[in-house]
């Protein structure tokens, strides 16, 4: 009898300190650095804080240096969610089968590039509804792309670059740069650094909305076709990690995100569903100008 009682209050002790391990393990996520990191670190600790208090696990949001370090941590399970842009999105999903894209803002369904231009400079390029009408004026300026694996920042202005011009932007332009994210293509084209950038749209507006851009130094001359953009991928291995449904649950947990202040941060105005299928139009984009193999 003592011998059972023993054995069975073993096995009750393996199974608490197993099932407290697994409530333990903490749910891991980061984003392309696409703004200055003091904002993006500002609006992901609120994400953690949110999706630990809807997933009752702990959730740790990681900064990285660079697009490509996103990517990095996603395929080596450093990992299991991140913020990514649509580029870095399909070369994450291509890098770990069976992740998936699962939530992406309202406005990515149909995000935008804006091409902007210093106002000296610059001096001779108005506004134009087609990019073509910009030719002569765009023609041996100096150029900032953001990250070399942005979407809204390199992929879709150089792939307009390339359609329109029939040029490759090094031969179209007289300097082309990379500034490494929105933020800065815009500070940049403001000064005068380059005379001509391309950054994501929803960062235009939330700078001017704020009052951070002097109109009188910088303005949007072109605004892409709409595209999407931004997305939530995660890992397809999440639910052997941290149980059946998680996914699910983390799906939903994105899905009914109703902080206001939280999503200006981002700036979206809630997130809907997405799916893998939703950025084919961006993996054959990627492909038709040399980015993806």
């Amino acid at each position: 009898m003592a011998l059972n009682l023993i054995r069975k209050l073993m096995v009750s002790s393996l199974f608490c300190f197993t099932a407290a391990s697994a409530t333990a393990e903490t749910f891991v996520f980061t984003a392309i650095p696409d703004e200055d990191e003091t904002k993006l670190v500002e609006r992901f600790k609120g994400v953690a804080d949110y999706l630990s208090q809807e997933l009752d696990v702990e959730v740790r949001y990681i900064p990285v240096k660079s697009y490509a370090a996103a990517v990095s941590a996603f395929r080596n399970n450093q990992v299991q969610l991140a913020w990514f842009g649509g580029l870095s999105g399909v070369q994450a999903r291509r890098l770990v089968p069976g992740s998936e894209a699962i939530a992406q803002g309202v406005e990515d369904e149909a995000f935008q590039t804006y091409f902007i231009a210093n106002t000296s400079t610059g001096t001779g390029i108005e506004p134009a509804d087609e990019l073509s009408a910009l030719e002569d004026n765009l023609k041996d300026k100096t150029f900032t792309f953001g990250s070399k694996g942005s979407t809204s920042g390199r992929l879709m202005p150089e792939f307009y670059i390339r359609d329109v011009f029939g040029a490759q932007p090094d031969d179209f332009f007289s300097r082309v740069g990379f500034s490494g994210n929105h933020t800065r293509t815009l500070r940049l084209v403001e000064a005068g650094t380059y005379q001509v950038g391309a950054l994501n749209f929803q960062v235009w507006e939330k700078e001017l909305a704020d009052g951070n851009i002097d109109t009188d130094a910088v303005q949007v001359i072109w605004e892409t076709p709409p595209y999407p953009d931004y997305q939530w991928t995660i890992r397809g291995d999440v639910n052997e990690r941290f149980g059946d449904g998680f996914k699910e649950r983390v799906t939903e947990a994105l899905l009914n995100l109703d902080d206001q202040a939280l999503l200006e941060s981002f700036p979206r105005s809630g997130f809907i569903p997405a799916s893998n299928d939703d950025y084919e139009p961006i993996r054959k984009t990627a492909e038709e100008i040399g980015i993806l193999d």
